[in-house]
């Protein structure tokens, strides 16, 4: 019991000394990780601080002598404490794995002077050459030798099993250093000195010194008295980080494991290859120029961001919704929980320490803010901008706070490479905290202003940067509203996010109301109010018992999250999803998903309303609208440069950009499980409420049943048979949605940054991406310059729109009377066959007759769940229309990771069906001028799909011949000859005849005011990205980016060439091939074709011709297997044939992105406007969450600690790519129509515009696409994918895998060749864009 005496050692010491130090350790915070006989100390020692000289004096003569009824529990204490020790030790060897510099444990004589503590003082002198004592000793009463104790041979035992790995990590000496304290410290703190080089490691000994310098300095602020023993704190760990450092100073016999053993042969080869030698050369001159170019500190971002993953997320949610609810002492106890253990200690980074710092600087307590610091420099992190603002805060909100302090934290913030001016530019402040860290700094530096200067730097990207810097000739547009109108838009659309919910009437509603509608509506009305009340005291009682549950501070818990909203709020968010729950049911996934993603909504608005940043954002917008509004000024400013400099202007007060952190996706789906378990069991309704002749009996109105999909067994939520007759019934006339579904009321905020724009209050990801995966946001963070993309997104999102009121009347019609399939309108459900009963056990049904009628049910069963969807869908969106029909809104817009662009509402948009886009009109209304009206009789013959392979001129010259066909559709749509019913888009098709008719009755049609958008749709767009990348000359033409007098159909052109294959091959005497005489048309292959340049394999352009030929119903069904496998074979060889420098990008792509992902990383590239993309496809790792409803199976396909999935990476890096440059071409058309003060939208290659600006936006066009394809894409991506994947490889990493690294390298180098295709001849082709 040897280590008992080394702990029980402070009883001899120094009562004063002793007491004062357990102060400073009390101000410091450092309650972490010590010994529960240690514990009792410095606790009896802090409660004595307060208290006068005559009790201290009293209590030290008890501590000496101790009372009889406390022999007992100190007996139990020393028993404890060899188990807390061995954990301690267990912990702090296995710590870190690879590149540790190991910490060897030693003994140390206690001070004579009485000045140390256990394990500490003055002088430390080594007991042995391994640092590890072979006989414990110790100073104190009865100090004898004893022989090694159980801690020795559990230490040995521990060496034993440490792996070999570990084992063979080579131990370095430390830099000269005075912090470093790995036996020095305060009890309970620990220091790893993590590193590869002795450099580093002095490196952050130094910047660890002057943390605790920081620390001690808040702390003798704070605590005056413990000063003098803090600098003797400090003494001593510079004398003994001395000692240490020469007891290991010596030469410890080195290991080499066989990993760093290397392969002769390989190194050989390796020497004999000068391809790869010159390869490498050029590469390392060329990494030279990018290092210096790149930022470090974001090199260190990057690392400590990777080390904080899932659980890393879920403790800082934890944390907010704890402070946000109030309840700090839980947030404080769970920090310091996490922060005890090292296992759970990696998960936390700077920010998290920060959310604790921010509160204690609210309250103003200095202590607290030095206590974080000092964890802060236990787990091995580095205080950042927003550790100095909330310790700067909570100077400022001190009313005497010493100049000197704040001149410390100043010091101490540029020695660390953070300046004043970026804690202002770069922190989100709350409420007054700026002004309060304002009043710190102007404490010493009276004349002290913000440098808050606007970000105008161009854009690294050589496309945009005369767009930037050239401005004479831009026109920006202005909206058809008065600054005074926008600014009561901007109030209406506040009002409707600050509610969250917006309940709005159903267009059935026009029906009139029966008996028993009305009879179902009142029940429906009383149950949901009873249900209220049910579900209420449910979820009180279940926050009681979690409260209470918390037993373990380290577990997290939803009890936090549960408190964020009223207990009221929660219930009517319960409420409205059984309302909205369709009768075949929900899987509890999505259901649970959807609940979790409302609550985080409504906090996140109620954060806004705490933090005091509406009324700011109020001001900023109502000056804004200078910008936009037509009885203003012209601005020659583009709308995200405006708020950024309207932000500096009213920079004082709460920060508006970046304030939310999103949540994980497991805490949304556990929150939302746990609301969905309390409806499950809590909603009940009578059994008899519809039919008295029931026994009356509460049942479930919601039940908890598992069902099949393909093969995995999953969860769900199906409502009771009676809850759904009673909704079909009632029909009610009311409709709630989520806000952010209805299009917005006023212009969207600008994207000013990753982190801020579109909606006023409603969180939104300026990045879509799957739940849960975060590599996405990771990559913006980094990125350094995204004004062009953000500034093409608020272009879009600028466009004002309105509703095609005649059409949309006509459409309701026809919905509200069984719809009509043909014309896309959705019939009832009282229009969906009835699913057949009968009798399992009826003997007169053979078992092929039952199985045929099992199979007639589920088919019936599956058309009803479709029509309800497609009716459903229709439903939300006709009511959505009906609702602003008299409004003009906006789309906010965002993107997908490819850069691909997308309106935020998620029902009713542009990008929608047939009938969607056809009822909607531009709001601003131009002149059709002297060829308006002939573009819109050529767009309503796009819209046919008649005379694809006509001119213009010949499609304008069979409008004029058909006039009386479109005038007699656009007066009699329903009872004429509906004409417009067989064209392609019915829809649009007549929205453009009623155009045309009141154009060509208007007194002057070059004067009419149209409203309509026309459009221009690329000619296989991806095919004309593949052909201008090759410089292919045959694909150009096929794909009309070569003038020509008619456009060039690429899909006859394959079907032709796959026609002449098919001849030679039945001349031959191959069967098939004379089966497939007369039926290879356009029709057959355009899909194949169309998609063969996003990827699809021959399995999948196998399935698109067998259903294709399926349809013929002439063709031989026998033969289509045989046909369809012959005639994809057929498809890709003519593609190859007419596509060689496609095929051949293609296939270099693919292979680069197999090898990338072999080599165990994911496939990343930028955009040539600088938008950073990363693939998120990863081996699925399935994680399981435990809940008390059921164990639901995530299946997670984003996990960037998983190694990637290399089919889909090498399957998916073409399409994606093609996607990524027709969106960059999309952006900088955008733009450039934007700053000639055209109105301009796209559906991602059909771009819009109004009939006047068609020519225009067509020149525009294609001199953007010239631009783009003038930049060497194919050489940039060779060099951005050599950067990234074949530098700083260790030597090992290159011996090992040697051959793959040096097949990467040769295929990277490899740019496939070019053609000789004139880009120029690009702008003259009519039929590029038409």
């Amino acid at each position: 019991m040897s280590l008992l005496r080394v702990c029980a050692f402070a009883k001899c010491l120094n009562r004063r000394s002793l007491f004062e130090k357990c102060a400073v350790r009390e101000s410091l915070g450092l309650s972490v990780d010590f010994c529960r006989l240690c514990l009792s100390v410095r606790n009896g020692a802090v409660r004595r601080i307060s208290e006068t000289p005559l009790q201290l004096q009293k209590r030290n003569i008890t501590f000496v002598i101790p009372k009889a009824e406390d022999a007992k529990k100190r007996v139990w204490e020393q028993s404890q404490l060899l188990d807390v020790l061995d954990a301690r030790i267990q912990q702090l060897q296995s710590d870190v794995i690879l590149d540790v510099q190991q910490t060897k444990v030693k003994f140390v004589k206690a001070s004579s002077s009485g000045r140390g503590s256990s394990g500490r003082g003055p002088k430390s002198t080594p007991q042995a050459k391994d640092g590890i004592p072979k006989s414990g000793k110790t100073i104190g009463k009865g100090a004898s030798t004893s022989q090694p104790s159980r801690w020795m041979e559990k230490i040995t035992q521990e060496e034993k099993k440490k792996p070999q790995h570990v084992k063979n990590v080579k131990e370095k000496p430390p830099a000269k250093s005075k912090a470093n304290k790995s036996n020095s410290m305060l009890p309970g703190t620990t220091h790893k000195t993590i590193s590869t080089t002795a450099k580093k490691t002095a490196t952050v000994n130094k910047k660890s010194r002057r943390q605790i310098t920081l620390a001690d300095e808040i702390c003798a602020a704070v605590y005056p008295t413990a000063t003098a023993t803090t600098a003797g704190i400090t003494a001593m760990s510079q004398v003994s980080a001395g000692k240490q450092k020469d007891s290991k100073n010596q030469n410890p016999k080195k290991k080499v494991s066989k990993n760093q053993v290397p392969d002769e042969d390989v190194q050989k080869q390796a020497i004999s290859d000068p391809e790869v030698e010159e390869l490498e050369r050029r590469l390392s001159q060329q990494v030279s120029q990018w290092t210096s170019s790149s930022n470090p500190e974001h090199l260190q971002e990057d690392t400590e961001g990777s080390a904080c993953g899932d659980i890393g997320l879920s403790i800082h949610s934890y944390l907010e919704a704890s402070v946000f609810a109030g309840d700090i002492a839980r947030a404080q106890s769970f920090l310091l929980s996490q922060h005890r253990v090292m296992s759970r200690r990696k998960h936390l980074n700077t920010d998290i320490y920060n959310i604790m710092m921010r509160v204690w600087a609210k309250k103003g307590t200095l202590n607290q803010i030095g206590r974080m610091f000092i964890l802060l420099e236990e787990a091995s992190l580095k205080p950042n901008l927003g550790s100095y603002r909330a310790a700067l805060e909570c100077m400022g909100r001190m009313p005497n706070c010493s100049p000197h302090l704040v001149t410390r934290c100043l010091t101490q913030m540029k020695e660390d490479g953070l300046s004043v001016d970026n804690l202002f530019s770069q922190c989100v402040f709350q409420q007054n905290e700026r002004d309060m860290v304002l009043k710190a700094i102007r404490t010493v530096q009276p004349d002290y202003q913000p440098n808050l200067n606007l970000t105008t730097s161009q854009s690294s990207s050589s496309l945009v940067q005369d767009y930037y810097a050239l401005r004479a000739d831009h026109q920006y547009p202005k909206l058809d509203f008065t600054q005074e109108e926008l600014q009561e838009r901007f109030k209406r659309q506040l009002s409707m996010e600050q509610a969250c919910t917006v309940t709005i009437d159903s267009v059935e509603a026009a029906r009139p109301i029966t008996e028993n509608m009305a009879k179902m509506r009142k029940l429906l009305t009383e149950q949901r109010a009873q249900w209220q009340k049910i579900l209420l005291q449910a979820l009180r009682e279940r926050k009681l018992i979690l409260a209470k549950t918390n037993i373990r501070d380290y577990l997290l818990n939803l009890y936090p999250y549960l408190c964020l909203l009223e207990d009221r709020e929660y219930v009517d968010i319960m409420i409205q999803s059984v309302a909205n729950m369709p009768p075949s049911g929900e899987s509890l996934k999505i259901l649970a998903r959807d609940l979790g993603n409302r609550v985080y909504t409504k906090y996140t608005v109620r954060q806004k309303h705490q933090n005091q940043t509406v009324e700011k954002m109020g001001n900023i917008y109502n000056a804004y609208t200078g910008l936009l509004a037509k009885d203003t000024q012209v601005y020659d400013v583009l709308p995200r440069e405006e708020w950024c400099k309207l932000e500096i202007e009213q920079s004082s007060g709460p920060t508006l950009q970046g304030g939310e952190s999103y949540w994980p996706y497991i805490v949304t789906l556990e929150l939302g499980t746990c609301m969905v378990d309390i409806m499950v069991k809590n909603l009940k309704i009578n059994s008899d409420i519809l039919n008295p002749a029931y026994d009356r009996k509460l049942i479930p109105i919601l039940y908890h049943m598992y069902t099949f999909r393909s093969t995995r067994q999953v969860g769900f939520i199906k409502p009771h048979p009676i809850l759904t007759q009673m909704q079909q019934e009632a029909m009610e006339t009311k409709l709630t949605f989520d806000s952010y579904v209805i299009p917005m009321l006023c212009p969207p905020v600008p994207w000013t940054s990753v982190k801020f724009g579109a909606y006023l209050l409603t969180p939104t990801k300026l990045m879509r991406s799957v739940d849960g995966a975060t590599q996405h946001e990771v990559v913006l963070d980094k990125c350094q310059n995204l004004h062009p993309v953000l500034d093409s997104l608020n272009q879009l999102g600028n466009c004002a729109w309105r509703i095609n009121k005649p059409l949309l009347d006509i459409i309701i019609s026809i919905f509200n009377d069984r719809g009509s399939e043909k014309l896309d309108i959705p019939p009832p459900l009282s229009e969906a066959p009835k699913i057949p009963h009968f009798n399992h056990q009826d003997p007169t049904y053979t078992a092929s007759e039952k199985a045929h009628m099992k199979r007639e049910v589920i088919n019936a069963k599956k058309k009803c769940s479709e029509m309800h969807s497609l009716r459903m869908d229709a439903l939300y969106k006709l009511s959505i229309a009906n609702h602003i029909r008299n409004d003009i809104f906006w789309f906010p817009h965002n993107m997908d990771f490819r850069g691909r662009t997308y309106p935020c509402p998620p029902y009713f948009n542009h990008l929608g069906s047939d009938v969607t886009r056809a009822i909607l009109l531009f709001a601003e209304g131009k002149p059709l001028g002297p060829k308006g009206l002939d573009w819109l009789k050529i767009h309503l013959i796009n819209l046919t799909g008649l005379k694809k392979r006509s001119s213009l001129q010949g499609r304008l010259e069979y409008a004029n011949t058909i006039m009386e066909d479109i005038l007699d559709s656009a007066d009699n749509p329903l009872n004429g000859k509906k004409w417009w019913m067989n064209a392609d888009e019915p829809w649009q098709a007549l929205s453009c005849c009623m155009e045309i008719a009141n154009a060509v009755r208007s007194p002057d049609p070059t004067g009419f005011i149209s409203h309509f958008p026309v459009h221009q749709d690329g000619s296989c767009n991806g095919l004309q990205h593949y052909a201008a990348l090759g410089r292919d000359v045959i694909g150009a033409t096929s794909v009309n980016l070569m003038p020509c007098d008619e456009p060039q159909d690429v899909y006859s052109g394959v079907a032709q060439q796959v026609e002449e294959f098919r001849l030679r091959d039945a001349g031959k005497g191959l069967k098939i091939a004379q089966v497939l005489e007369g039926f290879i048309s356009r029709k057959v292959v355009k899909q194949t074709v169309m998609t063969v340049v996003y990827g699809v394999t021959r399995y999948g352009g196998r399935l698109q011709i067998e259903k294709r030929l399926k349809e013929i119903d002439e063709f031989p069904k026998e033969h289509v297997w045989d046909a369809s496998h012959y005639l994809v074979r057929l498809v890709f060889s003519g593609l190859k044939e007419m596509f060689t420098g496609t095929r051949e990008i293609q296939d270099w792509l693919t292979e680069s992105a197999r090898l990338i992902s072999k080599s165990g990383h994911t496939v990343e590239w930028v955009t040539p406007l600088g938008l950073p993309i990363i693939q998120p496809y990863h081996r699925i790792r399935n994680k399981v969450l435990k809940s008390t409803m059921q164990h639901i199976n995530l299946q997670i396909s984003h996990d960037a600690k998983e190694r990637p999935d290399t089919v889909k990476q090498k399957n998916a890096f073409p399409p994606n790519f093609i996607h990524s440059l027709d969106s960059t071409h999309m952006m900088l058309t955008a733009l450039h129509c934007y700053s000639a003060g055209l109105t301009f939208v796209s559906v991602h290659d059909c771009f819009w515009t109004h009939a006047l600006t068609v020519d225009t936006m067509n020149k525009v066009c294609r001199e953007q696409f010239v631009a783009l394809h003038s930049q060497p894409i194919l050489q940039e991506l060779s060099d951005f994918l050599l950067q990234k994947y074949c530098t700083g490889l260790r030597a090992e990493v290159k011996n090992k895998k040697y051959q793959e690294y040096r097949r990467l390298l040769l295929l990277l180098a490899n740019v496939p060749r070019t053609g000789d295709f004139d880009l120029q001849q690009v702008k003259g082709s009519t039929y590029f864009f038409s």
